[in-house]
């Protein structure tokens, strides 16, 4: 039992530790993932679509 509450005791002076992320730091790592996706993902649309037509050409 001794070692359950020194883990819990340990476990609670780590969280205290934690600097969590404010609001606006957490709305700006999401705009700043979205805009990586969104331009990676429209990246691999026009290599796509630049490969479909030269191989329908091709073929």
């Amino acid at each position: 039992m001794e070692k359950l509450i020194s883990y819990i005791n340990h476990a609670k002076i780590e969280i205290s530790k934690v600097i969590f992320p404010t609001k606006l730091q957490v709305r700006q790592a999401f705009f700043a993932v979205f805009v990586v996706v969104t331009v990676v993902s429209l990246f691999l649309a026009l290599i796509d679509v630049i490969m479909s037509a030269s191989l329908s050409v091709l073929i």
